[in-house]
C-alpha cells in the first residue's frame, strides 16, 4: 500500500497520465505484490461452480488448441491450471510486463513445454504471426493503455480459426452488493487522491461492454464477437474478506496505512451486516469476452 508514482501525482493535479507512467505504476504495484490477485479470483465462483479462470479454460480444446498464449501472464496461475488440466499436450507461452511476477511464474511452471517473455502486449513483434490457437487474457485488458495496437497484435498472432478470450471488469452499476464495496473503497481513496476514479488506470472504454464491443469489432471484422455477463461469489469470514477483497482493487495499493486500516474496517462492517453461516459474501460482476477468427 502506500504507492506514490508518477501516475498517482500526474492524476492528483487532475492531468491524465502518461503512458510510461502508467506502466512504470503498474510495475511497482506488480514488484511489491507479485501474485495478488490470485487468491480471490480462485476463489471467486459463479452458480455453477465455475471461477473465471475456468470460464477460459472451458473453452480450449487439447485436440485442436495446441499453442496458447496468455497475455499478461502475472504469476503464471492461468498457465499453470492449464497444465494441470490438459497435461503436455499444450504449447503454453506467456507475456507479461513484471519481472517479479515471472519469477513467480518459473517456480510454479516446472514442466517443459512453457516459454515466458519479459515484454508489453503493444509490442509482441518477437512472436511469429499466425502461430496461436488461442490467446487468452485475465483480468489485465482494462489495464492497457493504448489499447488497439494490443487488438491488433492479438489478430495478427492468431491462427485462422482461432480465437481470443478474456476477463474483464463488470458494469459496476449491475450488481449493487459490488457497487457498495467499490464505494467504500473509493471513498477512502478519493481523500487522498480526489481525482483517482475519473482519472483511470487504462483505456475507460474496456470498462463497459458497449465500449469493448465498439473496439473489437473495429480490430476484428470478421470475426464472431460474443460478450457475456457473469456474476462471482466469494464466501470468507469478514476480516479475511476485507482484506482480500481490498487487495483486488488497485485503488487500494495508493491509500496511506493510516486510511487504509480505516477502510479495511468499515468493509469488515459490512460483510458482517450480511451474515451466512458467520461469513460475509463478495459479489463481483465480470464480462466474458470471445472473439473467434473466421479468417
Amino acid at each position: 500500500m502506500n504507492i506514490i508514482s508518477d501516475w498517482t501525482r500526474q492524476a492528483k493535479l487532475g492531468k491524465q497520465p502518461s503512458k510510461v507512467a502508467l506502466q512504470k505504476h503498474l510495475n511497482e504495484v506488480h514488484h511489491k505484490n507479485p501474485g495478488f490477485t490470485e487468491l480471490i479470483a480462485s476463489n471467486c465462483k459463479d452458480k455453477y461452480g465455475n471461477t473465471s479462470y475456468d470460464l477460459l479454460l472451458n473453452l480450449l480444446d487439447k485436440e485442436k488448441n495446441l499453442n496458447i498464449l496468455d497475455i499478461a501472464c502475472g504469476s503464471g496461475y492461468l498457465l499453470n491450471l492449464c497444465y494441470k488440466r490438459f497435461g503436455a499436450n499444450f504449447n503454453l507461452t506467456g507475456i507479461d510486463m513484471s519481472n517479479s511476477e515471472l519469477e513467480l511464474a518459473r517456480k510454479k511452471l516446472i514442466h517443459t513445454n512453457y516459454k515466458l517473455h519479459l515484454g508489453m502486449a503493444q509490442d509482441l513483434s518477437f512472436l511469429e504471426d499466425n502461430s496461436f490457437d488461442a490467446i487468452l487474457c485475465h483480468w489485465a485488458l482494462t489495464l492497457m493503455d493504448p489499447i488497439i495496437p494490443v487488438f491488433k497484435n492479438i489478430n495478427s498472432l492468431l491462427k485462422n480459426r482461432g480465437f481470443f478470450a478474456a476477463i474483464i471488469d463488470g458494469d459496476i452499476s449491475t450488481v449493487p452488493e459490488y457497487q457498495k464495496v467499490h464505494n467504500i473503497i473509493y471513498k477512502y481513496v478519493q481523500k487522498e487522491h480526489p481525482n483517482y476514479g475519473f482519472i483511470e488506470l487504462g483505456d475507460i472504454r474496456v470498462r463497459n461492454s458497449k465500449g469493448l464491443k465498439k473496439l473489437a469489432l473495429k480490430t476484428f471484422p470478421d470475426s464472431d464477437i460474443t460478450i457475456t455477463k457473469h456474476i462471482l461469489y466469494f464466501s470468507d469470514y469478514p476480516k479475511s474478506l476485507a482484506r482480500e477483497v481490498a487487495r483486488f482493487f488497485y485503488a487500494s495499493f495508493v491509500l496511506s496505512v493510516k486510511e487504509h486500516n480505516k477502510m479495511i474496517k468499515e468493509l469488515e462492517k459490512y460483510f458482517s451486516s450480511k451474515l451466512n453461516k458467520g461469513q460475509g459474501c463478495y459479489i463481483m460482476p465480470v464480462n466474458f469476452i470471445c472473439i473467434k477468427k473466421n479468417k
